[in-house]
């Protein structure tokens, strides 16, 4: 079949069909033999079939000739020349150039966009429903980021070589893309929307990951959905003293403190990292710095959608009609007295009697529903938006006229805290801390190397020394629900806790201890991941782990008037409340939720989201600097309880010690299919009592609660990885003699040939005469064969005699006198003489 007109045949596809028959030609196609028509396609640059004529018989044409053929081609075939796609490229940083393609690709999505930063392509695609869901009042964003292992040509190491259900990392960058977005939609949009993601190539130098919010955000901004503005984002890292924006992979790996900050034109959206104890001013001069190169790319993106942008669709954005509110707001008159409980539970309870009333009162009759479903669902979510916006609007109003907060705190006061260290009797570690309704049993095991966390990313496998795994089950806040795997909260929240007592873990060197945290979440009420922090560390103190310090980590919210940020965001955010300790209701109905977690002198890992269109870098250094005065009050309640981890680890930690071996020589330590490590652990115990681990770079790790065994299975491996060097002196024990040598063993399953005569300077009869099995002996390393087998020498390392000197004539004539008595010089002469033939020989 022969596509009709107007369609769009890639050139590729003519390789994989055969050329159909010439009965089935269209008209239009001129009547041409074969192998003019395989000549022609082979210089118009075309596929052709695997059984072409060979093109060195056709003489060669120029440019315009190739060019006039491949016009021919497509009008006689009705094949469309594709689209030239729009490019934009941008400096956004010095040397540092993102260049942004639309049009070529995935034209059928609202939204494609390629972006490339040196080799590295991220392809991101936005799609949209065409009507809202009648029963949601929110929206219903899903982004998804995607690494295929084909980027740099290689594929899983799983069993199954296809890429399937996203990686911890995959998961966290979706998380960073979503919360960057957002935000940036317009009030009122409530379809649903799906982001797609993948970096198609990876050059091992320029991350992805802060190019998939740049592509994502361009794909939104040039599509018909509602972006408010463009957002763009960009990597920061603490590089040899300076901040690098988008530093590659090596400088990445020398750098201990990194952010990823997305923004608008204008404003701050989101800020992700970890730092290495930074000041706070030093993380605003990271974000100020990131800021400059958002701008840049923002710019670019604006100049994309004037190229090729579609015209918005705003006619789908669900507004609450002023008559509706105003009802709402007269009929709910105990709103405010029941937002003023100080219980969650008891508030939470208040509160829904107040809306069951009003909701009564305002939403369709089942009669109604019975005759207009779809209307009456309608209704009912503009009732749900609308008591969201009156219940988030008091609570602000009452913060910013009376500065008290839904539980009666200031803005600045944290709740109470009560810690209890060593709950569980067995565990290595174990804290249960509280801060007001807000509770987690954290939990420290310590081990060897084989409890590593393994994974692997684009950048190989890989494991993590360190991790901290958080639980939120139903029952933390009273309710009923799933439990299962964790979602992406829970991942997002734990590594955020990890990220921040990270900086504070002891190097491997001084502790080779794989540490696991797990943080189980009791009672919720707000800033449970900043709980987790504090829990985590207590936990680990108390396993005895050597922390560099303790951390302590803080939430914190915005209240700002939105009647007076609609006229003026400058004057608004002067008179804006800063929260320290937020409640889950603020949390919620609050414009801002800022984690962040430190020692003394600086944070160790920092989160910042929004609700608003953005946050200008004065009132995110208010942020920071009132969430100082709440770490280290945190700070005090912790040293008070636990001041130093313990100095001794308890004695159901099992004992772990760490050496280095030649690389070379990890062969020999494992053996033939592990033979030899196999036959190591058993002859210690079984893996039941001990484990022995071996990293690529030669580092073993032996973990075992015995420290004899341990010291066992440390000498027969040094003694395997024992590097045996011509000309070196070893220490071995005679374990059999033949006639004409004997087996030393040197060390545990390696053993040496010494000959017969390399035994003593002069000749030996039989072995016996100078050594017998089980003497220990002093030896020269003489030779080492290729298959590793070794040659020995005593002879070597003895006192060569210099029989021609007069001193050793006459240390002769006094052996041979001593040993005949009193004899005369003949008999003298004559015992000399057969002391140097027995010599000779």
């Amino acid at each position: 079949m022969f596509p009709s007109a107007g369609a769009f045949v890639p050139p590729l596809l003519l390789r994989a069909h055969p050329r159909p028959p010439l009965q089935l030609r269209p008209p239009s196609l001129p009547q041409t033999r074969p192998s003019t028509l395989r000549r022609a396609l082979t210089h118009a640059s075309v596929a052709l079939p695997e059984d072409a004529d060979d093109p060195s018989q056709v003489p060669d044409t120029d440019l315009h000739e190739r060019e006039r053929l491949q016009n021919n081609l497509s009008n006689a075939v009705n094949i469309p020349i594709p689209p030239k796609p729009t490019v934009v490229s941008v400096e956004f940083a010095p040397g540092k150039i993102a260049s942004f393609e639309t049009g070529h690709v995935s034209r059928q999505a609202a939204g494609a966009v390629n972006v490339r930063h040196g080799d590295t392509v991220v392809y991101c695609t936005a799609c949209a429903n065409s009507t809202p869901s009648p029963n949601v009042d929110f929206l219903p964003l899903r982004v998804d980021y995607s690494e295929k292992f084909s980027a740099l040509g290689r594929t899983s190491g799983s069993y199954i070589k296809r890429e399937g259900r996203p990686s911890e990392r995959e998961i966290l960058i979706s998380r960073l893309m979503d919360r960057s977005l957002r935000p940036m939609f317009e009030d009122g949009y409530h379809n649903d929307v799906q982001i797609l993601a993948n970096v198609f190539s990876y050059d091992t130098v320029r991350p992805a990951d802060a190019l998939a919010i740049c592509a994502a955000a361009a794909s939104l901004h040039v599509s018909n959905i509602p972006l408010a503005a463009p957002v763009a984002g960009v990597r920061v890292s603490y590089v040899d003293g300076h901040f690098v924006v988008e530093p590659s992979v090596q400088q990445a790996h020398r750098s201990h403190s990194e952010l990823i900050v997305a923004g608008t034109q204008n404003a701050i959206l989101m800020i992700e990292g970890y730092c290495h104890f930074l000041t706070e001013q030093q993380i605003m001069q990271a974000v100020k710095i990131a800021h400059h190169s958002i701008k840049k790319l923002c710019a670019a993106m604006h100049q994309l959608r004037h190229a090729c942008g579609q015209e918005k669709r705003a006619s789908t954005l669900r507004t609450v009609s002023p008559q509706l509110y105003t009802t709402m707001e007269q009929m709910a008159s105990g709103l405010n007295e029941a937002l003023a409980v100080i219980g969650k539970k008891e508030r939470e309870q208040r509160v829904a009697e107040v809306k069951e009333l009003v909701f009564d009162a305002l939403k369709p009759t089942q009669q109604q529903s019975a005759l207009d479903p779809d209307g009456c669902a309608e209704k009912v979510t503009q009732l749900r938006v609308a008591w969201k916006q009156l219940i988030s609007t008091r609570m602000r109003r009452r913060i910013l006229d009376d500065s008290i907060r839904p539980d009666g705190r200031d803005p600045f006061t944290v709740r109470p805290i009560t810690i209890l260290q060593s709950p569980l009797p067995r565990a290595h570690g174990s804290s249960l801390f509280t801060r007001g309704e807000t509770q987690t049993l954290a939990v420290a095991t310590l081990g060897g190397e084989d409890m590593a966390q393994r994974y692997e990313t684009l950048d190989g496998e890989d494991a993590s020394r360190f991790y901290l795994q958080y639980y939120f089950p139903p029952s933390s806040v009273g309710e009923v629900g799933r439990v299962g795997p964790p979602g992406r909260r829970e991942i997002g929240h734990g590594k955020l806790a990890e990220r921040a007592l990270y900086a504070a873990i002891p190097e491997k060197e001084h502790f080779p201890y794989v540490l696991r945290v797990e943080s189980n979440i009791l009672e919720s009420n707000g800033s449970s991941s900043m709980a987790s922090v504090c829990g985590g560390c207590l936990a680990l103190m108390d396993a005895g782990v050597p922390l560099k310090c303790s951390v302590a980590g803080v939430a914190m919210g915005l209240v700002i008037d939105e009647e007076k940020l609609k006229l003026d965001s400058a004057a608004s955010e002067k008179g804006a409340v800063v929260l320290t300790d937020i409640l889950g209701l603020e949390d919620a109905l609050g414009l801002c939720d800022a984690k962040f977690a430190g020692n003394r002198e600086g944070l160790s890992a920092l989160q910042l989201d929004v609700k608003l269109k953005g946050i200008s870098t004065d009132l995110l250094e208010r942020i920071l600097l009132q969430a100082r005065e709440g770490r280290l009050h945190i700070l005090d309640c912790m040293d008070a309880v636990m001041p130093r981890p313990r100095s001794e680890l308890p004695d159901s930690v099992p004992k772990v010690i760490s050496f280095q071996i030649p690389v070379r020589r990890i062969g020999d330590v494992i053996g033939g299919g592990g033979k030899t490590i196999r036959s190591l652990i058993e002859d210690c115990g079984g893996e039941d009592v001990i484990r022995i681990s071996i990293g690529n770079e030669g580092m073993v790790s032996v973990t075992s609660t015995d420290d004899a065994v341990i010291e066992k299975a440390k000498t027969a491996i040094e003694a395997l990885a024992l590097d045996v060097e011509v000309g070196s002196i070893v220490k071995g024990q005679i374990t059999k003699i033949l006639p004409f040598g004997a087996y030393v063993k040197i060390a545990e399953g390696k053993e040496g040939w010494l000959h017969i005569s390399e035994l003593e300077n002069k000749r030996t009869n039989m072995v016996e005469d100078v050594c017998k099995v089980g003497d220990e002996v002093r030896l020269k390393v003489i030779e080492v064969s290729r298959n590793g087998q070794i040659r020995l020498s005593r002879r070597a390392i003895l006192p060569k005699e210099n029989k021609g000197s007069p001193r050793a004539k006459k240390q002769d004539d006094e052996k041979v006198s001593a040993a005949n008595g009193n004899g005369n010089k003949e008999d003298a002469k004559l015992g000399t003489a057969k002391t140097e033939e027995v010599e000779s020989r």
